[in-house]
């Protein structure tokens, strides 16, 4: 026999099994995902920073990991939309830098990472933020539903300012079919 988990909260009864016509959703709170980088001369600009095209290649890094991490091993996933990404501080070559990570939108074929570069030494606030958006594909690059289902909860009240900005992203650009 199967076993069949409610979200019911502390008390399980019959009632609350009956009240249920179908087994809930799984609630996940997304991990945070970390992503270490030392800034080399090569993904410098002409003063000596990391160069905006390296902070993409690295966020895209960091953000394809915190997706797949998310989904597991089925995970066959593509970036279908940069939302947002900023750089608030320079950060200067010889510099280790921390991404964290997490997914803060997940819906049955589109899912947004949300990044964070944790304060440089010295600094109080991030360094830089980003949203990313991906959509699993199947055998043939179309998109498809990805393997899991859930809704997810954020790790804690510290991306609620990520959350916003994407909700009102994505009411602007629209999800294109893609849902």
């Amino acid at each position: 026999m199967r076993s069949v988990s409610y979200n019911c909260g502390p008390i399980e009864s019959a009632v609350c099994r009956a009240s249920h016509f179908r087994p809930s959703t799984p609630i996940i709170v997304t991990p945070i995902t970390l992503t270490h980088r030392l800034v080399l001369p090569a993904d410098a600009n002409h003063h000596g920073t990391l160069y905006a095209g390296s902070l993409l290649r690295i966020a895209l890094e960091a953000a394809y990991a915190t997706a797949s991490r998310f989904i597991g091993p089925e995970a066959n996933i593509l970036l279908r939309r940069v939302l947002s990404l900023e750089c608030y501080r320079p950060v200067p070559v010889g510099t280790l830098i921390e991404i964290r990570g997490t997914v803060l939108h997940f819906t049955r074929a589109y899912m947004v990472t949300a990044l964070v570069g944790s304060p440089l030494a010295g600094q109080k606030n991030a360094w830089m933020d980003g949203l990313m958006g991906f959509v699993q594909v199947d055998e043939a690059g179309r998109a498809a539903e990805f393997p899991i289902e859930a809704e997810i909860s954020p790790p804690d009240s510290s991306w609620e300012s990520l959350r916003g900005r994407m909700q009102k992203l994505l009411r602007i650009r629209g999800r294109n079919g893609v849902d």
